[in-house]
């Protein structure tokens, strides 16, 4: 995670943090385990849906996934779970007077 992060220019004063998830806990615990038979019949096992979370605090804010029935793993339109429409997301949830 460490050569992704700085792939991506993100720096140890981000606000993003990059983890990962190698035995999926996570992943089952959230249900965002990509189980459609497409992905699995072409050897994509164990995978997680693409999806984002805002946390604020500890508390889950909103969640996002990118999957429709003709991409179940949103590979094809990931808009939803990129950063611009998370920012819009965030932007809907605040209330006047609410640092972002």
């Amino acid at each position: 995670m460490t050569a992704w992060a700085q792939e991506q220019q993100v720096g140890d004063d981000s606000l993003l943090t990059f983890m990962g998830d190698p035995y999926s806990d996570v992943t089952r615990a959230l249900d965002m385990e990509l189980t459609h038979l497409g992905p699995q019949g072409v050897g994509l096992i164990n995978r997680c849906k693409r999806f984002a979370l805002h946390i604020q605090n500890g508390i889950v804010k909103s969640v996002r996934i990118s999957e429709r029935e003709d991409d179940p793993a949103g590979d094809e339109f990931p808009e939803d779970t990129c950063a611009p429409a998370m920012l819009n997301v965030i932007k809907g949830l605040a209330r006047p007077g609410d640092e972002l």
